[in-house]
């Protein structure tokens, strides 16, 4: 297998999405910091959100051509570090919010953020990339032994995915966050060819779980009941979030001129940026959005699809599930389809950490697009190691 061009397409519809949400920010930044000097006394200028968001993108787009450039062999020696990394990490700040530290950002009764000099960092986003690199090394080297069934095998999966859950779910109480966690952990191990049977046990304590971190907080079981309650007070974010997109029709209201982004719509800037955009940009507006995110998403399947190496294609359908979880819950709370459920949307919602770590998977999916295959990989042909180092992609014997 030789190296070729890259899939240009998930490069330029990064650039398009990160371009998009800055628009965005400047569009709807200076409603914001009106709301929050307003409401909280706060001094921030017109352009604070905007200025922000721009060094976010900058930082996003360098990071993004490292993980482009970096060889992936280097990437890989680092995959435990990071995984480990980000549960030590993880465990750091619930240690610092029980003493009631302030490098421990707490908001609304949830501390999931280092509350650095000038920035915050949200190590869970750092949990994602563990998982995404560490994972599919385990999945490929116990498959390459013949003990992918085996408690060599579970015994390390369990206890890294365990533990993500349960600092994300548990102690950060961000089950938005838990979905996105989840759809890596489950994605990477349906397509490792584990045995459909363990699939299918670990698909019940999933759904176990998941009905036991509902019924266990007051919170979320006040969104389950209430979803698509007329009668309810809990509704407000969504139905303001509906009447954003009703209100910008076909072609939207145009930028600046959003009613909901001025104090009606919660978190229009985070969250709430794809109801945002409706009413900006209107339905033309929310279907490009859509359309954009669909080719990326396809273009990300394709090359996991076709790349020789199992651990290569392991990581890619990692970076596919992690980036689909966030447009498909994000999109689907906005619209009303799904209990509203906090989570970004990948490259148009402000803030930096979640766009860091989203374009680092990004780079490296854009990296390893240039070992793929003409055809769709295909397991029951045997695979042998190329002689060329670093990425050591495999061809196909027959």
């Amino acid at each position: 297998m030789r190296k070729h061009k890259s899939d240009r397409a998930i490069g330029a519809l990064t650039l398009t999405l990160l371009g998009a949400g800055l628009i965005m920010i400047y569009a709807i930044g200076p409603m914001r910091v009106n709301v929050l000097n307003s409401a909280y006394g706060a001094d921030y200028a017109d352009n604070y959100f905007f200025v922000r968001q721009l060094i976010n993108v900058g930082l996003a787009l360098l990071v993004f051509i490292l993980a482009f450039r970096m060889p992936y062999d280097l990437i890989r020696k680092f995959a435990r570090v990071i995984m480990f990394g980000s549960l030590v990490l993880c465990a750091i700040l619930v240690v610092l919010a029980m003493v009631g530290s302030g490098l421990a950002k707490c908001e609304l009764g949830a501390c999931r953020w280092f509350n650095l000099p000038g920035f915050s960092f949200q190590p869970a986003e750092l949990v994602k990339l563990g998982l995404v690199l560490y994972l599919p090394g385990l999945m490929a080297e116990r498959k390459k032994e013949g003990k992918l069934g085996s408690w060599d095998f579970w015994l390390p999966f369990l206890v890294v995915s365990g533990l993500s859950l349960f600092f994300v779910v548990v102690m950060q109480k961000d089950l938005g966050t838990g979905v996105s966690v989840m759809a890596i952990i489950m994605a990477t191990l349906f397509m490792s060819g584990i045995d459909l049977k363990y699939f299918a046990v670990m698909v019940i304590v999933v759904l176990v779980g998941g009905g036991l971190a509902i019924v266990s907080s007051p919170h979320r079981m006040q969104r389950l009941m209430t979803f698509k309650s007329e009668e309810s007070s809990d509704t407000y974010h969504i139905e303001n979030a509906m009447i954003a997109i009703g209100s910008g029709g076909l072609f939207g209201v145009g930028p600046g001129n959003s009613v909901q982004a001025t104090g009606y719509l919660p978190e229009s800037i985070n969250d709430s940026v794809f109801a945002v955009m409706g009413e900006t940009f209107g339905f033309v507006g929310l279907l490009a959005v859509v359309i954009a995110f669909t080719c990326l998403l396809m273009r990300l399947l394709r090359t996991a699809t076709h790349l020789e190496d199992d651990e290569q294609s392991l990581v890619v359908v990692g970076i596919f599930a992690w980036a689909t979880a966030h447009v498909v819950v994000n999109i689907a709370s906005m619209t009303g389809l799904i209990p509203l459920t906090g989570i970004t949307l990948p490259l148009l919602s402000y803030g930096g950490t979640s766009m860091l770590f989203m374009s680092v998977a990004l780079g490296l999916a854009l990296q390893l697009s240039c070992w793929t295959s003409r055809e769709p990989r295909k397991e029951q042909k045997k695979q042998v190691s190329s002689t060329r180092p670093g990425l050591e992609p495999r061809r196909r014997e027959l």
